[in-house]
């Protein structure tokens, strides 16, 4: 790498962002002429300027070490496997999340909606829609919801769920700025229909946007929260999402309760 791809970079992300050269030195607490040279080429950052510009314009983790490393210098965030004994403590966490959950829906992804970890209530979710999947079966969630052949059929309301979830995907690609997402972007809208929903009315009713799954005469009206680990020091735990799914009626609640007690039943008895 060369000065000039940490420029380049540089100048690449403050635009990206919507900062001016002084708005972005303000941010920074450094001088307009100083990050006008940096982005010029002509003056060489420190790892710590570099860490201080990358905090100020709110680079992920992940870009952080890119930039860093067109500076010249070595990555300072760690990129660990989720299932590595010094992230135990994070696992215990995640799978606490997951089972206060039950019997609703919980799962835990990455940045590009690969599923990395899913409770029982979504195991139970999955096999009713679409039957039961192969042991360590790839899963991605934004496929899944937006490709024609597998959750769309049975979700009554999926132009307005695709709409503003491929929104969703838009807004991480203009902030993460990487291949990845751009491709994972560029496949869900080559979807049928998928660029109709973008353009469709969005609803106006109700608090929060439902997810209205039918399959037979079961309805199942669900909506959901998203979260993440607050501080991370890790890309992995920056890059993870916990999406936990919610009941809208007492007659959905009904059913995953239903559910529930079945699987126990049926454990108990094996």
């Amino acid at each position: 790498m060369s000065q000039r791809d940490f420029a380049a970079s540089l100048r690449w992300w403050r635009q990206r962002k919507g900062h001016s050269q002084l708005e972005l030195a303000g941010r920074a607490d450094i001088s307009q002429r100083h990050l006008s040279f940096l982005e010029l080429g002509r003056a060489a950052p420190s790892r710590d300027m570099v860490i201080r510009l990358a905090a100020a314009l709110d680079v992920p983790l992940r870009q952080q070490n890119a930039l860093l490393v067109a500076a010249g210098f070595a990555p300072v965030w760690r990129q660990t496997d989720l299932a590595a004994p010094e992230l135990a403590q994070v696992r215990h966490a995640l799978d606490f999340i997951l089972a206060q959950q039950e019997p609703f829906p919980a799962v835990v992804v990455d940045r590009h909606w690969n599923l990395l970890l899913a409770n029982a209530g979504a195991v139970r979710l999955v096999e009713f829609l679409v039957g039961p999947l192969a042991p360590d079966t790839a899963v991605n969630l934004a496929d899944a919801l937006v490709a024609p052949g597998v959750l769309r059929p049975y979700l009554t309301n999926w132009t307005e769920v695709a709409g503003y979830f491929v929104r969703s995907v838009e807004a991480d690609a203009a902030s993460d700025g990487t291949n990845a997402t751009a491709e994972l972007l560029k496949r869900l809208l080559a979807y049928d229909g998928v660029e109709a929903a973008l353009t469709a009315p969005p609803p106006t009713s109700g608090p929060v946007l439902p997810m209205l799954f039918r399959k037979g005469d079961v309805r199942l009206q669900l909506f959901t929260t998203i979260a993440t680990l607050g501080t991370p020091q890790d890309v992995t735990l920056q890059e993870l999402r916990i999406e936990s799914f919610f009941p809208m009626d007492e007659a959905t609640a009904q059913i995953f309760r239903g559910w529930s007690k079945a699987g126990a039943a049926k454990a108990a008895q094996s």
